[in-house]
């Protein structure tokens, strides 16, 4: 049965509670300590039922009241005005959940913002429901497109083309074939939204995206992305290149999708198949990627500060250089960096040995304006302060 709106609002809210509970309690934990659960009460009215609640019981309206209420003295010390504005508009996308009726129903355009909302939220503060909240929002934008391409399939068949033809200029569905997906209109939004963190985390199951030579076959190697690719090739066969990259662009212009071909260039995959790279190979000459590239990806929005990590081999990580070292060299790669990781401190010049033992390699960064902006000024946090990951930032380069 196909859900409504109503059910994929109320989908989107249920995963906003799950992301938003250990948020909460944190951030509320740091500014109150022992009496933390009793400031939060007192954000509900008089008789509220959720004074008689443990904090494990409240619900997500429970959570965005506390944090609209301490917004002052709490949240607002990490999150902007921005995210206050989305929790204000989840606390009335909940209020019209909670109480539907005929003169009040959500349509499509209401439940992708309240979703989009959701989403943005867990982005900000690092949740990692927040993949779960963009592949909901994702599948609304599939039916949305596929109930309006119902909706237009009659017009577009029954629309002449003979105008065109007429003139000598034949239809674009006699020139080109739309790739089987978007022809059939069964496309993922998704597929179309990259997602570094994701190919690093699960290549396999993040689609075309997470495959190097599927990526390579539906990319555009624009001059740009040549010019980047060239100058990556030199630095890794120490023939000159930049050894650092500041990608900048507008919102959308193309830096994820950059990223992640460096990362696909350094899979050691054979591109033989692939006709552009065939091409771009033939015109840089000899250069080709070494057989072994070390790679480390840091998605700041992915990574939440104050947060231990802990890896299989049961290493714990504290820093964004902690991340680096240990993606780059495991256990080993960590140990060169532990003291710096586990005291927040900018390891300097201790990268140098790091970078040096094992080369080839590429570190990877996005997003991490988002990382920075989440962390507490009084430096609590164990990820460091603004100050150690601009210190960071310069020793890098």
């Amino acid at each position: 049965m196909a859900l409504s709106n109503l059910d994929r609002v109320n989908k989107g809210l249920d995963l906003l509670r799950k992301g938003l509970l250990p948020y909460v309690e944190k951030e509320m934990k740091a500014e109150y300590q022992n009496y933390w659960e009793m400031e939060a009460a007192e954000c509900f009215p008089e008789g509220h039922h959720s004074r008689n609640l443990s904090s494990e019981e409240w619900d997500v309206a429970a959570l965005l009241a506390i944090m609209f209420k301490q917004w002052n003295k709490v949240f607002g010390k990490v999150l902007g005005h921005s995210e206050r504005s989305w929790v204000s508009e989840l606390m009335e996308i909940r209020k019209r959940a909670a109480h539907q009726n005929k003169n009040n129903v959500f349509d499509t355009d209401d439940a992708f913002r309240a979703l989009d909302n959701v989403e943005r939220i867990l982005s900000a503060i690092s949740a990692p429901e927040a993949e779960e909240a963009d592949n909901q929002k994702n599948e609304l934008l599939r039916v949305r497109y596929e109930e309006n391409t119902r909706k237009k399939t009659r017009a577009i068949e029954a629309k002449s083309v003979i105008e065109s033809s007429a003139i000598g200029i034949k239809p674009w569905r006699q020139v080109i074939t739309p790739h089987p997906d978007v022809a059939t209109g069964k496309f993922q939004q998704a597929e179309f939204a990259a997602d570094l963190w994701r190919v690093y985390q699960d290549g396999e199951n993040a689609g075309e995206y997470g495959r190097p030579v599927d990526f390579f076959n539906r990319t555009y190697l624009t001059q740009g992305i040549r010019k980047l690719l060239t100058n990556t090739l030199k630095r890794l066969n120490g023939d000159g290149g930049d050894p650092v990259i500041n990608l900048q662009t507008n919102f959308g212009g193309g830096k994820t999708h950059s990223l992640l071909a460096i990362y696909h260039l350094c899979s050691g995959a054979n591109f033989s198949s692939v006709r552009d790279l065939e091409s771009f190979f033939r015109e840089i000459g000899d250069l080709q990627p070494p057989a072994k590239v070390n790679k480390a990806v840091l998605v700041g929005n992915r990574i939440s500060p104050g947060v231990t990590h802990i890896k299989p081999d049961g290493t714990k990580v504290y820093t964004l250089w902690g991340e680096m070292a240990y993606q780059l060299g495991g256990k080993a790669g960590y140990a060169m960096l532990q003291e710096a990781d586990e005291k927040a401190t900018n390891p300097g010049d201790q990268l140098v040995p790091l970078l040096k033992k094992f080369a080839p390699c590429v570190v990877l960064i996005d997003e991490w304006v988002a990382y920075t902006r989440q962390l507490k000024e009084d430096g609590s946090d164990s990820g460091g302060t603004y100050g150690t990951q601009m210190s960071f930032a310069q020793a890098l380069c």
